[in-house]
């Protein structure tokens, strides 16, 4: 029996940690960091991250934040920006002893997310 990526990716725990050191590391990206300096609630982008990838993953977290386009919108994201924020992602999920495989799952999902994210 195959297990989810949810499962592979350590359920609830360890994606929330993989969760925090992405935030953090846009935070610090000087690519974008502004447009997260200007988010109000951390906690509440933390959460949401957390439970988005959960839900995604085949988890049993419901995620309530906004779709993916409608929370990029008008921001004018462009592709150098796309590739340094799935460049945090795979960092922290170095970070976080990830296998080859389960970055691969994450960077396609990632990629197919592209047209509700760029330029949009």
């Amino acid at each position: 029996m195959s297990s989810t990526l949810y499962e592979r990716l350590g359920g609830v725990e360890r994606i929330s940690k993989l969760a925090l050191d992405v935030v953090a590391l846009h935070y610090n990206n000087p690519l974008f960091k502004t447009r997260f300096e200007q988010v109000k609630d951390r906690g509440k982008l933390e959460k949401n991250l957390i439970d988005f990838i959960c839900a995604g993953t085949g988890g049993p977290q419901t995620y309530t934040g906004k779709d993916v386009l409608s929370a990029h919108k008008h921001m004018n994201i462009d592709e150098q920006e796309l590739v340094s924020a799935i460049d945090d992602v795979m960092a922290a999920m170095t970070k976080n002893g990830y296998e080859q495989a389960e970055k691969n799952d994450i960077l396609a999902i990632l990629y197919s997310l592209k047209g509700d994210v760029v330029r949009v």
